[in-house]
């Protein structure tokens, strides 16, 4: 029997995790809990580095909405420069390398459509 039958196993992962502390579930059903969540570990599934960064290129989005926010300290903001800068990534999609010059022009139209430059 597999693991995760054909499910995403980063959500089965988290559904044993929520198993694991739900203080209703029996000591039991806890321990069952644990060892699948141990057996799906040691076979690697539900490991970050098999699934794609879409959760890290989240974070980074909203440490970078952080830094335009008119209510956000400047410690917040300076945090979230820290976290972006560590990240490798650039501020804005005019100074990073790989974004092409037609996506740099088309960011330049809409902020200057907005007013925002």
């Amino acid at each position: 029997m597999s693991f995760v039958d054909g499910k995403n196993p980063n959500n089965v992962m988290g559904g044993l995790k929520a198993t694991i502390n739900n203080p209703k579930v029996s000591d039991e059903a806890k321990e069952s809990a644990r060892e699948r969540l141990n057996e799906m570990t040691e076979s690697g599934l539900g490991r970050k580095e098999a699934t794609p960064d879409l959760n890290d290129n989240h974070v980074i989005g909203g440490y970078k909405a952080t830094l335009h926010n008119d209510r956000v300290s400047d410690e917040a903001k300076a945090h979230a420069r820290e976290m972006i800068d560590a990240a490798g990534v650039s501020e804005d999609s005019q100074s990073h390398p790989n974004v092409s010059e037609s996506a740099k022009e088309h960011a330049r139209e809409v902020l200057d459509e907005h007013d925002a430059l």
